[in-house]
């Protein structure tokens, strides 16, 4: 993790300091797992919520490693925000670590979830055979929104209106951002919508949204693709005839290079799966996070 990232997260401590003993319950000290769930807290909590995520803009959740720091901001905070699904494998030793006694609100419960199709030995990293990337489905972010409304809720029913008044403010948000990627998706060819991505992070959005995605690893970027699942990967894009590759923007990007230059596939460009951009970047937000995505998908598949 960045030094920035640290020094951010202990400026979150220094805050947290300030507001233990406001009147009332105060502004809420909430710990996300990693970007895009802190995203989804403030804008559900707003100004009565203290977000800090343990997983920063543009780092890996699936290869993150726990530092002490990171226990003792557990340790202060009054809610708890994680994925779930065995996204985060590391977070229940984190939380015995941290002996925080704040409740922890999983934010994909409920979502329907899709299966991995072909379990992977995942380095120790064990995902339960269901895909955990539930966000990437416009949809299913409707449901983390309401889980986190009830969680901030339970811990300061002081305003829960004031939770439910903004959760529903962004659901609706949600629903024009899901009915903009369906327009989006429809205007590209049918026989285009084929793209490969660097690890199986997309399953949800193309289930949702009609496209077929391939990757060379699993639903985890903690083992790299065998060099048999690269050239079978080289392979099906000259057969398929699939017209780009994009480049996430959490991993080694040289893989895909390779595998672009090999087959004849155009390098589509960045996306963003597991982790939202810096405040300067293209994707700061969960909602500018899915149009910078399809962007780039309607630009690379559009044309060919």
């Amino acid at each position: 993790m960045s030094g920035s990232v640290r020094a951010a997260m202990a400026l979150a401590m220094v805050v947290w300091t300030g507001v233990a003993s406001a009147a009332g319950c105060g502004p809420v000290r909430a710990v996300a797992t990693f970007s895009i769930l802190g995203d989804l807290v403030r804008q559900v909590g707003g100004g009565h919520v203290e977000v800090a995520t343990l997983v920063g803009p543009g780092s890996d959740v699936h290869s993150f490693s726990p530092a002490p720091g990171d226990a003792r901001i557990l340790a202060r905070a009054d809610i708890v925000v994680v994925n779930g699904l065995g996204l985060e494998g590391w977070i229940d030793r984190l939380i015995r670590a941290s002996g925080t006694k704040a409740p922890v609100v999983t934010a994909s419960g409920g979502v329907a979830t899709m299966e991995d199709a072909d379990p992977h030995d995942h380095g120790g990293h064990d995902h339960g055979h269901a895909d955990p990337h539930a966000w990437q489905n416009v949809a299913n972010v409707k449901v983390y929104v309401a889980n986190i409304r009830d969680g901030l809720s339970k811990v300061c029913p002081d305003h829960a209106a004031d939770y439910a008044a903004a959760a529903a403010a962004y659901t609706d948000q949600l629903d024009a951002l899901d009915r903009e990627v369906q327009a989006a998706m429809a205007r590209i060819p049918p026989q285009n919508r084929r793209l490969i991505t660097t690890h199986d992070a997309f399953g949800y959005f193309a289930a949702a949204y009609g496209l077929t995605i391939l990757a060379p690893q699993g639903l985890s970027t903690e083992s790299a693709a065998s060099p048999r699942d690269v050239a079978a990967i080289i392979t099906q894009i000259r057969r398929e005839k699939v017209p780009a590759v994009f480049l996430e923007t959490v991993t080694d990007p040289r893989q895909m290079e390779r595998i672009a230059h090999e087959s004849g596939a155009r390098i589509g460009g960045e996306i963003y799966s597991d982790a939202l951009s810096p405040p300067e970047g293209p994707a700061p937000t969960y909602l500018a996070m899915i149009r910078s995505n399809v962007k780039a998908f309607e630009a690379a598949l559009s044309s060919r």
